[in-house]
């Protein structure tokens, strides 16, 4: 790549980053990534996580994808798209034992790792983490490479192929960027429970339980402490902050 086009991207990334927002659409503004909580600055002393109780969760049960699908407006908005092509922040995935032929089901997100290999990839610094844990894309510098989503060994990523159509201002996106699972990070620096959470306990599943995995009073810490979780893949050395019962 030329010098030249290394100073315009340079350049680009810089004023970006002075303007403070990127128009996506009319009317619609994509915001940089937020520093801190409305109520108290983001901390290490926090480690936003996920536990996932398979046993609880029905086959066959979306209210979980439901709920996310509706909180980030993703249905319907890429409606030119294959359905290989559309964008999904949590899906249900079957896990199925060769031997006995057992089946459990299990919704699958960003794991939101303490070493995140799509950070570690990322040549712009758009994929970062936050102090408390929480993985996320910054729309402004990511290029659409996708090294992001072929690092990631949970097929978490999403890449966005066509312009999108009726957004949220809570959480805007971007044609040509990559996106996942945020936690639901608009939610929590609001002191709210994510929407795939809030969707799981209002059904009465209760197979879902958020929380701060460092603090050992949270009802998080203290389920992990009694029963137990797994981390999908904890032989690559990743500490998930998403946790599963049952597999």
């Amino acid at each position: 790549m030329s010098d030249c086009v290394n100073n315009s991207r340079r350049d680009f990334i810089s004023k970006v980053a002075l303007a403070g927002t990127v128009t996506l659409a009319p009317g619609l503004l994509l915001h940089t990534a937020q520093a801190k909580p409305d109520d108290q600055a983001v901390s290490s002393k926090t480690r936003w996580g996920i536990l996932i109780d398979t046993n609880k969760c029905g086959k066959g049960c979306t209210s979980c994808v439901d709920a996310c699908n509706e909180e980030f407006a993703l249905i319907g908005s890429m409606p030119n798209s294959a359905d290989t092509q559309k964008t999904q922040y949590i899906r249900k995935v079957t896990l199925k034992e060769k031997t006995t032929g057992h089946e459990q089901s299990l919704p699958l997100l960003c794991q939101h790792c303490e070493n995140p290999p799509c950070v570690d990839v990322c040549p712009t610094g758009a994929s970062f983490k936050r102090a408390d844990g929480i993985v996320l894309v910054d729309k402004h510098i990511c290029i659409g490479c996708r090294y992001c989503m072929m690092a990631c060994p949970y097929k978490a990523r999403s890449f966005v192929h066509e312009e999108i159509v009726n957004q949220t201002l809570a959480a805007p996106r971007g044609k040509g960027t990559v996106e996942s699972c945020t936690m639901c990070v608009h939610r929590v620096d609001k002191d709210r429970n994510p929407a795939c959470v809030e969707a799981c306990n209002a059904d009465n599943h209760n197979a879902m339980i958020f929380g701060d995995m460092n603090d050992p009073e949270s009802a998080l810490s203290v389920e992990l402490k009694n029963n137990g979780g797994k981390q999908i893949r904890a032989d690559l050395g990743l500490n998930t902050g998403v946790r599963y019962q049952g597999i």
